[in-house]
């Protein structure tokens, strides 16, 4: 008995917005709390700036992508 061919997967839609906006607030809370706890090593500190700043990035390109016709 031969097998039916599986039909294709259709991709899930997703809201990469909100996504990207919860993780950068995330980063943004977890500077905040960084910068209150003032540790020694700055590391950390760098970490989450860096998180902050790309996820501010990924806002902006997914925006702009969402615009495009």
């Amino acid at each position: 008995m031969k097998q039916q061919p599986r039909p294709d997967l259709q991709p899930i839609r997703t809201n990469d917005t909100a996504t990207i906006l919860v993780g950068t607030t995330l980063w943004l809370v977890a500077l905040i709390v960084l910068l209150i706890a003032r540790p020694e090593e700055t590391r950390w500190l760098w970490t989450c700036a860096a998180g902050f700043g790309l996820g501010l990035f990924g806002l902006a390109y997914i925006r702009r992508r969402d615009r495009r016709p």
